[in-house]
């Protein structure tokens, strides 16, 4: 797993996860499941659109999500303990600014949408790369809508 308990400590006390789950590892475990799966979403193309076509870093989501230890990217590291924290708080309030973690929470969506659509890349991140075949790439589309005609 991408993600482990210990990395928790960077965004919440032990304390607080302590008195929000009640001892229960499993509701960890299951937060920190939810917030890799959320992060693996923004980050994997849909194949059923072709948007991921037009020029963008595709990134080896598998390899990325397959690291451990300090070979962790660091950036998606954070984002998603933060998100795993937001999974987390939403069981309990307790000694918990629920506005910021909120407002954390946003911010790293935010930053994986700005990923899926291409205008943050990150280079240090592997990328997927595709077949250069000529008829799956097209980095624009040209056409017209329908003539409009008014009828009286």
């Amino acid at each position: 797993m991408f993600l482990e308990i210990n990395d928790l400590g960077a965004v919440i006390y032990d304390y607080q996860i302590e008195q929000i789950t009640e001892g229960n590892d499993d509701i960890v475990l299951q937060g920190l499941a939810a917030a890799e799966e959320e992060a693996k979403s923004y980050l994997t193309p849909n194949p059923n659109q072709r948007d991921y076509l037009d020029g963008r870093l595709l990134y080896d989501v598998e390899t990325i999500f397959n690291a451990t230890g300090l070979d962790r990217n660091a950036l998606i590291l954070q984002h998603c303990i933060t998100i795993a924290k937001w999974h987390i708080v939403q069981l309990c309030n307790a000694d918990i600014i629920y506005e910021q973690a909120k407002e954390r929470y946003d911010r790293a969506i935010d930053w994986f949408t700005k990923i899926a659509k291409g205008s943050i890349n990150l280079s240090s991140l592997p990328q997927l790369q595709l077949p250069d075949d000529d008829t799956t790439r097209q980095p624009f589309s040209f056409g017209s809508r329908a003539k409009f005609n008014h009828d009286y």
